[in-house]
């Protein structure tokens, strides 16, 4: 059985104001339900989730949340609240990490995810999606993709890990969060010639995953989910408007 954690502590205070003023994108309504609650529900189905712990504001204690779930209030750092899930964690084994603005995730998803996960060896497995399963599924939704060799995709906003890796990672991680709008300063951390190479779509999934190890000292693995909603984040009006009917669908 895996534990969950669940980022909810993101402030409204970017593009997805206009929609609502919630203070929180987690609170964020859609189509009759707070945004996180539809991910907690896909955890709450998948028969491999034991325990979730959403990290998010105290307000969350009030929703319809499943039963055996911790809620731990946040603060405005995502460090600072992976900390704080990490902690509530019982024992030394892996755990699954979700973000709070994936609507569109199923149990299958999760279940599916886990499960090839736990078929290869590593300490930390990250999500990502084909751009033709995107297509094949939700015509017209606008993503960030990355070319590769192997095919086209995008990331997605599941990952599963041990946490002994944290101790490890943390400073860099830390890091790269703080530099990401800085793009010449991260593409000098991680290497030009190897950006370069990203850019030009001259790397494979397996490059990426080697200077993750050389930069870490991890074995880290991408995984490649059939199920588009792993990587269907809410960041924007038009991710918004684009996902409101489907949900309206799934909750008549």
């Amino acid at each position: 059985m895996v534990e969950a954690i669940v980022l909810a502590g993101s402030l409204n205070d970017r593009g997805l104001r206009e929609i609502s003023k919630e203070p929180y994108e987690a609170l964020i309504p859609l189509a009759g339900k707070p945004m996180v609650e539809y991910v907690l529900d896909a955890l709450q189905e998948s028969p491999s989730i034991s325990r979730i712990i959403v990290v998010g504001p105290a307000s969350l204690a009030k929703l319809q949340i499943p039963k055996l779930t911790t809620v731990v209030e946040s603060t405005i750092s995502v460090m600072d609240n992976l900390r704080l899930g990490l902690e509530q964690v019982s024992g030394e084994k892996y755990v699954l990490l979700a973000t709070s603005d994936i609507p569109l995730l199923t149990a299958a998803a999760v279940e599916d995810f886990i499960a090839r996960s736990r078929d290869q060896e590593g300490d930390l497995f990250y999500s990502i999606v084909d751009k033709k399963t995107n297509e094949n599924y939700f015509s017209g939704i606008q993503r960030t993709y990355v070319k590769l060799k192997d095919g086209t995709f995008t990331g997605g906003n599941l990952f599963y890990f041990h946490p002994r890796i944290a101790r490890s990672c943390w400073s860099f991680a830390e890091e790269m969060v703080n530099l990401r709008k800085e793009p010449l300063k991260m593409c000098a951390r991680l290497g030009f010639f190897f950006i370069l190479r990203l850019l030009a779509g001259k790397l494979t999934i397996a490059d990426l995953e080697r200077r993750v190890e050389k930069l870490l000292a991890i074995k880290a693995k991408a995984v490649i989910s059939p199920y588009p909603g792993v990587g269907i984040d809410i960041d924007k009006p038009a991710d918004y408007q684009y996902v409101l009917p489907f949900l309206k669908r799934k909750e008549a």
